[in-house]
Formats: C-alpha cells, structure tokens, sequence
C-alpha cells in the first residue's frame, strides 16, 4: 500500500515538471471545428515565434466565408482592435496574448448562420538592425454549430478509465485486507495452539522442565 502514495507524488512530480517546462514553450495547437448555438466559441489562432525573433510588430486579420460565398473582413489588430460591420457585428472579442502569439478571437453568442470558414492571417515585420523582413502565415477553421452538444468520445473514454481504475484498486484494497486477516488468524491460532500444548502437560513434567538454580 506504500507504493500507492509514491506513485502519486512521482506522478505529480512529472506533471508539474512537465506543465513547467510547456508553459515556457509556444505550441500551435488546431482550433476546435465545432460550435453549440447560444454559446461562445474561441477561434483558436496560433503562430509561434522564436526569442531572437521577440522583437517585432503584428498585423492580424480575420476573415469570414460562408458555404458558397466569398471572404469578408470581420476583425482586424493593428496596434488597435477594430471591428468590420458583419453579422458579427458586437459579438466578436479579442482573446491574443501580450506577446501577439497567441492572436485568437472569440465569437459571443453563436448562430447557426455562423457556419462556414474563418481564415486568421498573421503579418510580421520583424525588428532587426540590418534588416525588417517579413513573415506571413494563415490559419483556417471550419466551423459547424449545432443546436445542442454532443457527447464528448474523449470524455466518454475517461470515465469509462476512471470507474475501472476505481474498481481495480477496490479489489486491490479487499485482497491486501483477506491477506493480512489470514495472516493476523493465522498468527493467533498458532498462539493458541502452543498455550494449549503447555496447558496439556502435566504438572510433575513442568516442575522437570524448570532449569535447576546452582547455588
């Protein structure tokens, strides 16, 4: 049962490690692709930078393209936020990070009609001495609301882990107490069994056994 305790904390240990180690690192993780009606949806938009490339300025603009029609602006970052008129109109909220890798969007409310693709396209001058290059990247999303939310598989799946892990360590906990009764029992009738067999012999016998005292 000792082990149990040490695998937590060692287990701990590695996650703190490990939440330590990614928060110092910048990850381009994918967007979600599925938004519920009357919820907020972030758009994910992320495009790393390296520490000698820290130094620079940042255009980011958000698109929108519906199934079957064309991109219209609907947000922009240049120094400021600005809104374009949309059907976005009010609903669109700024979520980037201070270090501009991070220059994702959120849309309030969600509509059915807010179906369709995003596009987040970044602009970096970067500030050197000798020279300002440029780089530009793009990110797309497509988006699909629905009207309630499906059961997550992934959650399913760790529920499903969690009841066997707790069904495991029941058992693990009723055959560590059956063995340490079997053994406690086990301990008290070989106790008896010697207080019987001293019991049994006779009392002329016992006084033989003493150890006689020299004197």
């Amino acid at each position: 049962m000792a082990a149990l305790p040490r695998l937590v904390c060692a287990s701990s240990l590695v996650l703190v490690v490990w939440a330590g180690f990614c928060s110092a690192v910048c990850v381009e993780v994918p967007s979600e692709t599925e938004a519920v009606q009357g919820k907020h949806m972030k758009l994910l938009c992320i495009s790393c930078m390296k520490r000698e490339e820290v130094t620079a300025s940042t255009v980011v603009e958000w698109f929108y393209r519906p199934e079957g029609g064309k991109d219209e602006p609907i947000y922009e970052y240049r120094k400021t936020n600005h809104e374009f008129p949309s059907r976005f109109s009010g609903r669109l909220q700024w979520n980037g990070s201070k270090d501009m890798q991070d220059v994702s969007i959120t849309v309030l409310n969600v509509t059915l009609n807010d179906s369709g693709i995003y596009t987040c396209n970044i602009t970096r001058e970067f500030e050197f001495e000798i020279h300002r290059p440029l780089f530009t990247s793009s990110r797309l999303i497509h988006l699909t609301v629905v009207e309630e939310a499906g059961e997550d598989f992934t959650s399913v799946i760790s529920e499903i882990m969690m009841y066997i892990l707790l069904v495991f360590l029941t058992l693990w906990l009723l055959i560590e107490m059956v063995y340490c009764y079997r053994k406690v029992s086990k301990a008290e009738e070989a106790a008896q069994e010697n207080a019987t067999d001293y019991l049994a012999i006779p009392s002329e016998n016992k006084e033989n056994c003493a150890v006689p005292v020299e004197e």
